[in-house]
């Protein structure tokens, strides 16, 4: 006979809350509500009891990871609110949205991306020069302004500091994003990048040389006689032993790719350099839109990133699986409201 864990009374405990619109009385709320809901209603409610149960926790460090088209996808201004406000510890981001968030900081408006269209003539749009994103469009000129803008931020930086680049420049990535950050912020500019600079939160990324930030610098080597070398491997080290600060660690994983798996690796390293024993990160928030089946990082499951100890063994996990251009606004406008966040 089969062995009983649970009663019927047990499996029975709460019954389904229909939710009603008209009672609805702002994000939180509505989360909340979802909370007695099912299917992926359900999961995003839960997401947000344990982002709140991370961003309350003074000992517990929040790494975010940011993949996809995220920033030209208009969720900068999430992400720099999340810095502001100190949710955010550090930022693991592709070298994609980074490029992104210098086109839109070259803007005048901090804006350089315009609503587009799916269905269009994609050689109509390569004979105006301007870039798809799905449904988004970037005129190529707006990657020529931020080249511009990054180039004479370099500039400034070597005067400033005695820095002769034709004799080599070694540079951690983050190093390299936050004097960006600095100069950008100096400038009155809004984003990702000013803000992270300006509150001190560190943006690491583990596949720089992926994204038009690094064609910037390729084309400036060659054209400027520069040496400039970024070096990603000392920030592996860096950003391990920050891990270490504080005695909980949680991540709020934004997609998979290189930034969800760069900010994993960590564990691993420490364990495999004798800093520590195996450990992992205490508390997560996944939103992703993959399947596991297919052997992804979006869809690979906490579970799976515990058997390489990349997660500890009882590991706090909330996943949703949705697309996070819906996901992550309603997420940041509940925690806001939940602790006490407002427009001012």
């Amino acid at each position: 006979m089969r062995e009983v864990k649970f009663s019927k009374e047990e499996y029975l405990e709460r019954k389904i809350a229909p939710i009603s619109p008209r009672d609805i009385s702002g994000i939180d709320d509505l989360l909340r509500r979802l909370g007695g809901c099912s299917f992926q209603g359900r999961a995003l409610s839960r997401c947000l009891d344990v982002l709140e149960n991370m961003a309350r926790d003074e000992q517990c460090i929040i790494v975010m990871t940011l993949a996809g088209a995220m920033v030209p996808g208009g969720m900068e201004e999430v992400v720099t609110q999340f810095i502001e406000h100190g949710i955010i510890d550090a930022l693991v981001s592709t070298g994609a949205n980074i490029s992104h968030s210098m086109v839109n900081h070259a803007d005048a408006e901090n804006q350089g991306h315009y609503i587009g269209a799916v269905n269009v003539d994609d050689g109509e749009l390569y004979e105006h020069h301007i870039n798809r994103i799905y449904d988004t469009f970037l005129p190529e000129e707006g990657y020529h302004q931020g080249e511009v803008l990054l180039e004479a931020i370099l500039r400034r930086y070597f005067s400033e500091n005695g820095i002769d680049p034709e004799q080599s420049w070694r540079v951690r990535p983050q190093e390299l994003f936050r004097l960006v950050g600095m100069e950008l912020d100096r400038q009155g500019k809004r984003g990702m990048l000013a803000a992270a600079a300006r509150h001190n939160v560190p943006i690491f990324c583990g596949a720089t040389s992926d994204s038009e930030f690094a064609l910037n610098l390729v084309k400036y080597n060659m054209r400027n006689g520069w040496r400039i070398v970024v070096d990603e491997l000392a920030d592996v080290k860096v950003f391990a032993h920050s891990l270490l600060e504080k005695e909980r660690c949680g991540t709020l994983i934004v997609g998979g790719g290189v930034p969800r798996n760069w900010a994993q690796q960590a564990w691993p390293l420490l364990e495999m350099t004798g800093v520590t024993e195996r450990h992992g990160y205490d508390r997560t928030v996944r939103i992703y839109t993959d399947s596991p089946s297919w052997g992804g990082l979006s869809g690979c499951t906490i579970s799976e990133s515990v058997s390489w100890g990349k997660y500890t063994e009882n590991a706090i996990a909330a996943e949703v699986q949705c697309d996070a251009t819906i996901a992550l606004p309603l997420l940041a406008a509940g925690l806001f409201e939940r602790l006490g966040i407002d427009g001012e």
